[in-house]
């Protein structure tokens, strides 16, 4: 599957906005992480586009949330290491990561959520603004942005990154797209 391909689909069954935002975050989180690790940019990046296909679908039963778009990308033929990482990537389920893949996008899909939050409190609203100590101060105040997952972030670690430099990569690539995600 294509990028183009990808893109394609992801748009036709996610209608919000701020969700579509959040892939397109993710999947430059993900290729920022491939190039890190010198893994698949390309494959990687799909994952993080797709990851969330099923959301719209599942959000109000979560326990479906990532089977359901797994067995979707898995009848359209999608590679199955990305079809494992999208299984995988909801902790509702407490499936094993496996993968570097799985690892990297189970870490990435809070992160983008995180710094997302961090940037709308700045005066100006926009990622250029944000820098990765004021990710990393958020990231300790327990009360902001409650819903984020810090547990599935601190699993950076196990791809070999530290949370700073995972913040400052994942933070950058962020900034790359900035325009596409309004910020």
């Amino acid at each position: 599957m294509t990028r183009e391909e990808a893109l394609k689909l992801v748009v036709e069954k996610i209608k919000t906005k701020n969700l579509l935002k959040h892939c397109l975050a993710v999947e430059a989180v993900m290729r920022k992480l491939a190039k890190h690790s010198a893994e698949d940019i390309e494959k990687w990046g799909l994952c993080g586009l797709l990851h969330d296909i099923d959301y719209e679908e599942t959000k109000n039963d979560l326990k479906r949330h990532s089977l359901v778009g797994a067995e979707f990308l898995e009848k359209l033929g999608v590679d199955s290491e990305i079809v494992q990482a999208v299984r995988v990537h909801n902790e509702v389920h407490n499936l094993p990561l496996q993968t570097k893949m799985d690892k990297a996008l189970f870490c990435s899909d809070p992160i983008t959520g995180l710094i997302v939050a961090a940037a709308l409190v700045l005066p100006d609203k926009k990622l250029k603004s944000l820098t990765p100590q004021n990710v990393l101060n958020r990231y300790k105040e327990k009360g902001f942005a409650r819903a984020v997952n810090r547990k599935q972030i601190a699993g950076c670690q196990n791809l070999g990154l530290s949370l700073e430099d995972f913040v400052k990569l994942s933070l950058e690539a962020m900034q790359e797209i900035s325009s596409d995600l309004g910020l």
